[in-house]
């Protein structure tokens, strides 16, 4: 792994280390980690097997995307949210469309429902909160979706409800209207929800995204002239008639 001179006598290297378990190496694992779209499932192989291990996983997490990330995020969760559980609930998902691969393994490991309905909870949470119920509202064929997720009308609900006390930005709007609209537009078992329960977190959701502060953050944070503008008014908005958008729809 030193001195190799071609990916795959790097890869020879780290095969041999994944089988192994000795802590001096876990920098060397860790470093070749950046390279995670090629190395990305021995490392955290390797890493796994390491005491120290779940230390070197999380700083490779905050600095690795796509595949890689899937990777180490899902090693995390294979080793239980002892010690990387505050980072899970708030940091896993970064927007990508492969966060869909492991989303719900993150709101089980962390146990999110507990985390979501205590009494300390902050900004970042129910952000991120809002980014895996908006993942797993629509990751079918990739992993867990509301569906499959028992706590899902307890998280929702929560959801909404904390929603309603932050401070209003485009980001969270639209994370929440489009959990709404996938709610609206699935049959209710589809959600994880009974009818009623349905019913009443979609009321939660619009009831915060047609306040007058919430509708200027919007207009405001999103460039009207981008592809997801254009997307999000003409699908998300027209569908759920949001007032922040009705001069557009027209």
């Amino acid at each position: 792994m030193r001195h190799g001179t071609d990916r795959n006598a790097v890869t020879v290297g780290l095969t041999l280390l994944s089988a192994d378990g000795a802590e001096d190496d876990i920098p060397l694992i860790q470093t070749i980690g950046l390279l995670s779209d090629w190395f990305g499932p021995l490392v955290a192989e390797a890493l796994q097997r390491r005491r120290g291990g779940t230390e070197a996983l999380l700083w490779l997490a905050e600095r690795v995307a796509g595949w890689g990330r899937v990777y180490v995020v899902e090693a995390l969760c294979r080793q239980g949210a002892a010690r990387s559980r505050a980072w899970l609930l708030r940091h896993a998902c970064d927007g990508d469309y492969l966060n869909g691969y492991f989303a719900g393994q993150v709101a089980t490991t962390a146990h999110l429902h507990e985390a979501i309905t205590s009494t300390d909870v902050d900004d970042d949470l129910v952000d991120h909160t809002g980014r895996l119920l908006r993942v797993m509202a629509d990751c079918g064929g990739m992993g867990m979706t509301l569906e499959h997720y028992p706590p899902a009308p307890v998280v929702l609900a929560a959801h909404a409800a904390h929603l309603a006390q932050q401070s209003p930005t485009a980001n969270r709007y639209v994370d929440a209207a489009i959990i709404a609209d996938y709610l609206t537009a699935k049959p209710p078992n589809r959600c994880g929800c009974t009818a009623e329960q349905r019913d009443h977190i979609v009321q939660q959701y619009l009831a915060v995204l047609d306040r007058p502060d919430w509708r200027d953050a919007v207009r405001a944070g999103l460039g009207p002239t981008s592809d997801f503008f254009a997307w999000f008014t003409g699908h998300v908005a027209a569908r759920l008639r949001l007032g922040a958008f009705s001069d557009v729809a027209e």
